[in-house]
């Protein structure tokens, strides 16, 4: 037997396929198959990665998922579209200029080119002509165009807001970056400040990005419900609290957004977010408030961490009227846990029926008065202790509307408003315009000049790119953009005067949001897309990728596509026809006895189950197994793993220990096993393959009756692999396909039937396993006698007849209760049926020594009841 070399088998079907194009896209119409039809296009994507310099197990497992349904559906006959490329922006590449004092562009260059030849070690059938980087002034050139376009068509405009200020780093902070109030590398409590920032109107289609939902049918349901929330469609009504007696500082009315207007006559207060305009004029004559809000900007911007923390309120001295109850008078607080962002930025406290109001409450010792009213409660004793009560019941203590339902409640409370004067039905979405301005280096510079007299001026489309400057140091806190002697410095494309660039650059997840329709034409110099080859391959067929994504990253590449589809680049509504979400790898943890995290390099096992280092003998702690993370050092080198085993190994044991969508747990023993597996398929071909006839031998006359059940079951398996991979149950197609190499390995061939049967199944099996373990397909095929490359060939297709069962098991029962089960010829007459079935002791007692039946019930190869 030749042993399975797997480092040359590798690398040589890898250089092949590359010769070949095997995997190069056609952006024409695709060449017709046997049936002279045209391939349908299937475009298989994958999310790109951030090129962090190596890839991680996480990777393997996206990767591999995306070539099996890639592999297949080029198989299948489908033209497809399988690229690759990289995320390359982002504050990674900065922070490494800081600490080793390597530029960004360098840095990144370096990482892609590492990471590129890792993923071709795992023999991807992707599209490498097709490779596009986001820090790559070839495409930020194009993205900076499509900033233009939103601002032509009014989808972005720019405006102060408040952010997370890092007062060391002098930065803004995503949300994600504030851990427990401070910057997460510097350490600095941080501020909230008014900085003006740039816009996408993402709102401007909150209704559409909602309904469209319920279109993307091959979503998974709790991606799409995480939008669906993040939209936060929310019914409800504007009302009008006047002031009483405002000391100047305002005469308009309060307006308050409620979907809760059926409480409105539970009210006991009103509050103020501390950055409403009414607080801010106050806080101007009011010390105490100014250092109230203060303290409140030290939450920072994060509504986890406002939603968190103790609620607080100050209380201004003002008094608001209540609109339904004459001369009802309620405080009027500013309090920490009230976002400007979202409704008005003012609240209509009901502290019996909203928890966070009821909190509120009792701290400053508010009135708390029911009123809804639990199923089957008595109104003269229902009362409200710590917990307020959100269910549903009957309005009471609320005059007009006592005895409603809330439904109703709402609609008549609405209406009274309204006559009023006093308020209106409204629809709110949770949804907020996105903000895309970053106060850093490595990213896509937004192509702006601001003039003191023409104001903020597009920059000219034949100007652009907008290059980031090379020499560019890191030596002062702040945005190095900002600090550069000569780069912002330039003159106003409107009025010609000396002006400056903006020195903000766009959030990464705008690189993010359309780089899937660039890959339809990366090439394209003289504008962002082309719509014949957009329109030819979009939307992705299939999107693949972790579910952390749900929510931003998804829902910005839908709104951006909309924009697209506004300035005429794509005609396809959405970008991502199916999602897939992969699950996560996980590990076992492990520390020595100093608490100190080890990697599973270091660790021993032990016989007895126990654990100790490597190195030094002690012994070591085995914790559960979690999500593979640096932080806990539980990773395994993807690399390491295919310079030992092999890409096949790797990519066969992703698939076949869970389910795609669930976690699974990596194993050395289970990576082992894997191994052991490619080894035996190829002892399996290679010892085989001298007996067989040739490939193009025809099928003989007459068949042994283990032949045909050879055939029976490779045809079987042909079926039931095809059916799982299209479902993405690959662990599934996994175990048909060991259940064939089990049922291959017993044969024992006898004349030249069984070896026609047996070389069928062994093709079959090669063909089987190619979109999973692709070079050892290859080598099996080449083993068999083939000169043609695999990758090539189609899809292998079931004999629909081979796949009829020859006998079926029927239950019997007696007035309904199973008693036995019969095996029988399929389509086996009633009679022979019956009397089989009256045959069996458990009936036979039943029926009293012999005695006939009332009836007998036969359902042809499903059941007989026997009715006694």
């Amino acid at each position: 037997m030749n042993r399975y070399n797997f480092k040359e088998i590798e690398a040589k079907w890898q250089t092949a396929w590359e010769a070949a194009g095997c995997f190069r896209a056609r952006d024409d119409e695709a060449p017709a198959g046997a049936d002279g039809k045209a391939k349908p296009k299937y475009y298989v994507l994958e999310m790109f990665p951030y090129p962090s310099g190596r890839i991680h197990m996480g990777h393997v497992r996206n990767y591999t998922i995306g070539d099996v349904i890639a592999r297949y559906k080029r198989a299948a006959g489908f033209s497809v579209l399988h690229p690759m490329g990289w995320d390359a922006f982002g504050l990674p590449a900065e922070n490494a200029a800081m600490e080793r004092g390597v530029p960004p562009a360098e840095w990144t260059s370096n990482n892609i080119a590492a990471m590129r030849a890792q993923l071709k070690m795992m023999g991807l059938s992707i599209d490498w002509d097709r490779e596009i980087a986001t820090c790559d002034p070839r495409y930020y050139k194009h993205q900076q165009r499509l900033f233009l376009e939103f601002l032509e068509h009014d989808l972005a405009y720019r405006r102060e807001s408040w952010v997370n200020w890092d007062p060391v780093d002098q930065t803004v902070l995503a949300n994600e970056q504030v851990i427990e109030g401070k910057g997460w590398r510097s350490g600095a409590p941080i501020e909230r400040r008014k900085l003006s920032q740039w816009f996408f109107k993402i709102t401007a289609f909150s209704q559409d990005l909602l309904d469209a939902l319920e279109s993307l049918d091959r979503w998974p349901e709790r991606v799409r419900l995480m939008q669906q929330n993040w939209i936060g469609r929310s019914e409800g009504a504007r009302v009008y609290f006047k002031i009483a007696g405002s000391n100047g500082t305002t005469s308009e009315p309060l307006e308050v957004f409620t979907t809760r207007p059926d409480t409105l006559y539970g009210a006991s207060f009103c509050a103020l977010s501390p950055h409403h305009p009414l607080a801010a004029a106050l806080a101007a004559k009011d010390p105490a408030l100014r250092d109230f809000v203060a303290e409140c900007d030290r939450l920072g911007t994060s509504e986890e961490a406002i939603e968190k923390a103790e609620k607080q309120g100050y209380d201004t001295g003002l008094k608001v009227l209540h609109p339904l109850v004459g001369g009802l008078e309620l405080p009027l607080y500013v309090a920490n846990f009230i976002l400007m962002d979202y409704g008005t930025g003012a609240i209509f406290g009901c502290p019996a029926h909203d928890q966070r109001d009821l909190d509120f409450a009792r701290k400053y010792r508010l009135e708390v008065l029911p009123v809804v009213l639990p199923p089957d409660a008595d109104p003269g004793t229902f009362a409200i202790g710590n917990e307020a009560y959100v269910g549903d019941g009957a309005i009471y203590n609320s005059d007009f509307m006592d005895g409603m339902s809330v439904p109703d409640a709402k609609k008549a409370v609405i209406a009274r408003l309204e006559a009023q004067g006093d308020g209106s039905g409204t629809v709110q979405f949770r949804l907020r315009d996105w903000g895309i301005s970053r106060q850093r280096y490595w990213g896509c510079p937004i192509p702006i000049v601001h003039c003191a007299a023409c104001g903020p001026v597009p920059v000219p489309a034949e100007d652009l790119p907008i290059r980031l400057p090379e020499d560019i140091r890191f030596d002062k806190p702040g945005n190095p953009l900002h600090h550069h002697p000569t780069w912002k410095s330039t003159s106003c494309p409107k009025c010609g005067a000396a002006a400056e660039r903006d020195t903000d650059t766009m959030d990464t997840f705008v690189d993010s949001s359309w780089y899937f329709a660039r890959f339809c034409c990366p090439q394209l110099e003289d504008k962002p897309l082309d719509r014949a080859l957009v329109d030819r391959w979009m939307p992705v067929d299939q999107y693949i990728g972790g579910i952390e994504h749900a929510i931003l990253h998804l829902l910005y590449s839908r709104f951006f596509t909309r924009g697209l589809k506004r300035f005429g680049y794509i005609s396809a509504d959405e970008p991502f026809a199916g999602l897939f979400t992969q699950g996560m790898i996980c590990h076992e943890t492990y520390r020595d006895e100093t608490g100190q995290w080890l990697y599973p390099g270091e660790v021993e096992k032990q016989a007895d189950g126990g654990a100790v280092h490597r190195d030094s003998g002690r012994p070591v702690t085995v914790g559960r197994s979690v999500k593979m993370s640096k932080s806990k050092s539980n990773t395994v080198d993807p690399e390491l793993i295919i310079e030992t085993y092999g890409a096949d190994t790797a990519r066969w044991f992703m698939l076949s220990d869970s389910p795609p969508e669930r976690d699974m747990e990596w194993t050395a023993g289970g990576i082992e096993g894997a191994w052991r597996f490619v080894q035996r398929l190829w002892r399996l071909i290679d010892e085989a393959a001298p007996g067989l006839p040739p490939a193009d031998a025809p099928l003989p006359a007459d068949l042994s009756a283990a032949a045909c059940a050879l055939r029976q079951a490779s045809h079987k398996a042909v079926d039931g692999v095809t059916k799982d991979i299209e479902a993405f149950r690959f662990n599934r197609a996994v175990a048909q396909i060991y259940e064939l190499s089990n049922t291959l390995t017993a044969f024992k061939a006898g004349d030249s039937g069984d070896r026609w049967a047996q070389r069928e199944a062994s093709e079959f099996l090669a063909r089987l396993i190619a979109p999973m373990m692709p070079h050892l397909a290859e080598q099996m095929w080449h083993g068999l006698g083939h000169g043609d490359l695999l990758a090539t060939r189609p899809w292998p297709v079931a004999n629909a007849a081979l796949l009829i069962e020859e006998s079926v098991t029927i239950a019997v029962q007696v007035n309904g209760k199973l008693r036995a089960t019969l095996d029988l010829p399929r389509d086996a007459e009633d009679s022979v049926a019956c009397e089989r079935a009256l045959a069996e002791p458990a009936v036979q007692r039943l029926l009293n020594n012999g005695q006939a039946p009332r009836k007998v019930i036969v359902v042809k190869n499903r059941i007989v009841n026997v009715v006694v």
